[in-house]
Formats: C-alpha cells, sequence, structure tokens
C-alpha cells in the first residue's frame, strides 16, 4: 500500500514532468488540428505541413533530450495528423543529436478521393538553433559556420546532403522537397542549391532562412535605403568587372545563372532581423530595372560586396549562402508580439495568417 510520502513523491515527479514539456510541444494545443482534410494544390495547406514536419524535427530531439519515449514522445502527432511516418532521423556525428528527419507519405486507403494526388512522397526537413539541451553548443557553432560561409564544410552538412542524394537516386527527385527553419533553412538552401548546380531542381519551403548583410530593410525611410542600396549595386558591380578583367578569383556569380531554374519558397517575417533582408533584395532588383539600371543589378546581385573585396585582398571566399537568382517569397505581414514570435516556426501554420506572396525570377 503507497504512503503518504510515496504519494507524494509521486506528485512531486509528475509536477517536474510537467514542467519540462513546453505547451508549444503539444500538436494537440499547438498544432494546426484545424487541418482535418489536406488540399496539396492549397498554399496554405502546404505551408502548415511542411512546417509542422519541421516542427516534428524539433520535438524528436527534445524527446530524446528528456527521454521521452513510446507513449510518451510528444513528436509523432506532428507528422501522423497528414498521414506522414518518420522514414528516417538525421543525427549529427559530433554531438550526436537528431537536426533532421526524412518522412515518407503513407496515407490510409480511405485518404484517396479519386482526384489527383499531388502530395509529396517524401519530405526532408531539417530544425533549427536549440536553445535548451546538449544539442546547444553545436547548433551555435553552426550558427557560426553560416556568419563565415562555410556551412557546407561541415559534417552536419555532409549527413544532410548524402541522405538528399540517396532518396533522390533510390526515389527520384519528382516527389521529394526540403523544408527547414532558421538553421535548418539554410541547411536545406545550401542542399537545394548543391543539387541545382547539378540539373536536380528539388521544392522547397523554407522558413526565415538566414540573410546575412547590415540590416537596411529596418531603415524607415525608403529613400536612404534606396540609396544605400542603390551605392552599393554599383560598388559590388564595378568590383566585379574589375575582378573579371583582372582573373581574381570569386566564386559567387559562377553559376548563379544555372541556379535560376530553381524556385525555392523563402517564408520570412519584416520583423525578423535575421531574414526581413531578402524582401529588400528581391525589391531592389526591380526597382533597380525600373529606373534602367538593371544591368548593374543583375551583375551586382551575383556578388557579395564583402567576398569581392577579401578577393582582391588574396582571401578565398566561398559563396554566401543568400545569393539565391529566383524565388517565391512569402511575407508575414501579421504584426508579431515579439522578435521571437518574428523568427518562431509558430506562425506558419495559423489558419489567420496574412500574408503577401511575389515570384521573383531571374533572367
Amino acid at each position: 500500500m503507497a504512503t503518504s510520502n510515496d504519494i507524494v513523491t509521486a506528485t512531486k515527479g509528475q509536477e517536474e514532468q510537467n514542467v519540462l514539456i513546453s505547451e508549444k510541444e503539444l500538436f494537440d494545443q499547438c498544432g494546426p488540428v484545424h487541418l482535418t482534410a489536406i488540399d496539396w494544390e492549397n498554399v496554405a495547406h502546404q505551408r502548415s505541413v511542411a512546417a509542422s514536419l519541421v516542427q516534428g524535427v524539433y520535438i524528436l530531439e527534445r524527446d530524446k533530450q528528456e527521454k521521452r519515449k513510446g507513449s510518451q514522445a510528444l513528436a509523432p502527432p506532428w507528422w501522423r495528423h497528414f498521414q506522414f511516418e518518420l522514414y528516417r532521423v538525421l543525427v549529427d556525428d559530433v554531438d550526436s543529436c537528431i537536426f533532421g528527419a526524412i518522412y515518407k507519405f503513407a496515407p490510409s486507403k480511405s485518404y484517396f478521393d479519386g482526384s489527383k494526388d499531388k502530395s509529396q512522397r517524401f519530405v526532408i526537413a531539417f530544425r533549427g538553433t536549440l536553445t535548451k539541451g546538449d544539442a546547444f553548443s553545436r547548433d551555435i557553432q553552426l550558427d557560426v559556420h553560416i556568419l563565415r560561409n562555410g556551412l557546407h564544410q561541415t559534417s552536419r552538412f555532409e549527413t544532410a546532403i548524402q541522405a538528399v542524394r540517396h532518396v533522390v537516386a533510390t526515389f527520384g527527385s519528382s516527389s521529394i522537397c526540403l523544408t527547414g527553419h532558421s538553421l535548418g533553412a539554410a541547411m536545406a538552401m545550401l542542399a537545394g542549391k548543391t543539387m541545382a548546380k547539378t540539373g536536380v531542381f528539388l521544392d522547397a519551403f523554407l522558413f526565415n532562412p538566414p540573410f546575412l548583410s547590415a540590416p537596411i530593410e529596418r531603415i524607415k525611410d525608403k529613400k536612404v535605403k534606396h540609396g544605400i542600396r542603390f551605392a552599393t549595386s554599383v560598388i559590388t558591380a564595378g568590383l566585379a568587372f574589375a575582378a573579371k578583367h583582372k582573373n581574381v578569383n570569386n566564386q559567387s556569380g559562377d553559376t548563379f545563372v544555372a541556379l535560376s531554374a530553381w524556385t525555392p519558397c523563402l517564408y520570412v517575417n519584416p520583423s525578423d532581423t535575421i531574414c526581413a533582408e531578402y524582401i529588400g533584395y528581391f525589391e531592389h532588383r526591380e526597382n533597380m530595372d525600373t529606373m534602367g539600371a538593371g544591368v548593374i543589378e543583375k551583375v551586382a546581385t551575383q556578388h557579395s560586396l564583402g567576398g569581392l573585396v577579401l578577393s582582391f585582398m588574396g582571401k578565398e571566399c566561398d559563396e554566401p549562402l543568400h545569393l539565391i537568382p529566383s524565388a517565391n517569397l512569402i511575407v508575414n505581414l501579421t504584426p508579431p508580439s515579439d522578435f521571437k514570435e518574428a523568427h518562431g516556426i509558430h506562425q506558419w501554420w495559423k489558419p489567420d495568417l496574412l500574408v503577401e506572396s511575389k515570384k521573383h525570377q531571374f533572367t
């Protein structure tokens, strides 16, 4: 028979366990439960499912950290609700943390209603930086590699691109997509660019992808903002022409045109300084073309000003991750309460989300 001390101890243990569970980890409380039927041609549905699968990767690592297994695991609802199954987890060989997952669409027989199926068969998802647990220090190291344009040199990316190549080689590329959030979006973008350079163009849903530059987008005065971008473009284009004339080694621009056929979906929030510069990056191209300076911008957009300067100094500089020719840019116009919400993954499956979408094609 249990004593009063046993009951107190058990109650205390349950309370401690509940503290470790964040409300945002629970699909029934914070997930897109409103999506009871998925229309794969609906862009809002696509966005919500992709974001949920990324959240599933976050929770997989949290389940691992908190030793939640079986019925106690919180991750499975984030993919089972959409009739996906976990095909494989991707583990970093440095700290053994889960940073990605491959999901396989496995619908029940009753799922199909006779209409043409537009669903993705395999989704390869990557999480962003975790601020809690054992994965934090390794994630921060990867964030630093992004700052240095060196993500492609990490063992985590090597694991990721090998997984992508395996799925493509095994199942083909037509029904495979990449998705990720923050650091994970950078991982997915780099994987997408790497495959695109070989002629394989994968669908990609990239949430809050990092864009590393001065925070020009935060300037409220449009004339000042445009003036800074115009001056930067002129200087960048001038250095690019000079570098070509002097045969200065610079990797930016070498494969830019070849990548133009790849059109990933970029989901950004203007209040998130980590990704907001994508808005100005594409908007400035159109402004330059309108004012008759499209030739200058066509050259400038293929290069990094910092990379060109380093090249002239005789230093090697890898291609910045954020230089992409084409994209479907989806901007969340719903005002966030704070930066955490503006950068978070949860915003992207809200049913009342106000977004503005525009396709930018490099020609």
